[in-house]
């Protein structure tokens, strides 16, 4: 186990340094120039002698394979993700001041996902053809067709509309309280997992319609086990593998889906720090936000690896 768990580490480094490249030139090919913008803002005459210094302060004077290169150097040797162009505070600082937040809403929208896709879809594959069946199917079709960002924005407009209610505005830290911070978050956790939910039960459905024609499940109805028995002990434990690695690949969307669910509820997390770098173009904290997802993409699909051989013992890490 150790042996694999360290192949697959060390099989991640290229592809992180491709992807690495590949957000490092994409970022600083988006419309706009950051010292431009620099100087609009700051009212300073954009004279050529006031944007050379700029962009000699910012290290931006070299070209763009050099700038990488320290980019890549700083990392490795010394951990530092750069600074930003901005208010020239430390990358990794805001990064690590944010990541919370968003695994927190990542973690609260993965639990609400799993707890409505997995019962409805047993529930429908145990009772097929059934009315309760039928209403199953049809509502994963419906939160496959609602956006997220949609529902967020009607969960938040039409509370205020109706009772004159709506979300809080100032984010309470779960080390302060986590009642107040748990009431903030639960709300735009649910958006967000409903609609990872529905393809997770409908996958659901199949695998365990497939796994309960199989001739071991027949013969444990035989033996006379119950139907508990039969369903968890038996058909969701093989059925679960694949519904694994949906879960693995949902990752990205669930990352992706909180940039957008993080600005409707303005949630400080990594989302909206990601769409401000992107307004002000802050190539460091942009760089920084994609290669933190990265690294995070990749570990969830390495622990879904490792969890294959607890739910399969033939899987064998090697």
């Amino acid at each position: 186990m150790r042996g694999y768990v360290i192949r697959r580490v060390l099989a991640l480094l290229p592809t992180l340094l491709l992807a690495s490249m590949i957000v490092f030139v994409t970022v600083r090919l988006i419309p706009g120039d950051v010292i431009d913008l620099m100087l609009s803002q700051n009212d300073v005459a954009a004279d050529k002698r006031s944007r050379e210094q700029l962009i000699a302060v910012l290290g931006l004077d070299v070209p763009m394979w050099q700038q990488y290169g320290r980019w890549v150097s700083a990392i490795v040797l010394h951990g530092d993700l750069g600074k930003s162009l901005w208010q020239g505070t430390p990358v990794a600082e805001q990064l690590l001041a944010r990541l919370p937040v968003t695994f927190e809403l990542g973690a609260i929208a993965l639990v609400v996902g799993l707890l409505i896709a997995l019962p409805i879809g047993i529930y429908s594959a145990v009772r097929q053809d059934t009315g309760g069946d039928y209403a199953a199917r049809s509502f994963s079709i419906l939160l496959l067709a609602v956006p997220s960002f949609w529902l967020g924005t009607m969960v938040v407009v039409f509370p205020s509309i109706w009772w004159g209610w709506s979300p809080p505005i100032e984010f309470t830290p779960f080390a302060e309280s986590p009642g107040r911070n748990l009431q903030q978050m639960l709300l735009p956790g649910v958006v967000l997992g409903a609609a990872l939910s529905a393809i997770t039960m409908r996958l659901t459905r199949t695998m365990m319609l497939e796994v309960l024609r199989q001739d071991y499940i027949r013969t444990a109805w035989a033996k006379g086990l119950s139907e508990r028995l039969v369903i968890l002990r038996h058909a969701l434990r093989n059925a679960m593998i694949p519904v694994v690695t949906l879960i693995g690949l949902q990752a990205p969307l669930l990352i992706g889906g909180a940039v957008i669910i993080e600005q409707i509820f303005v949630i400080p997390g990594m989302g909206l720090l990601l769409l401000e770098a992107v307004q002000q173009r802050d190539y460091p904290i942009i760089t920084g936000v994609f290669l933190m997802v990265g690294v995070a993409v990749m570990l969830i699909n390495l622990g879904v690896d490792l969890t294959y051989g607890l739910l399969d013992p033939k899987v064998r890490m090697r």
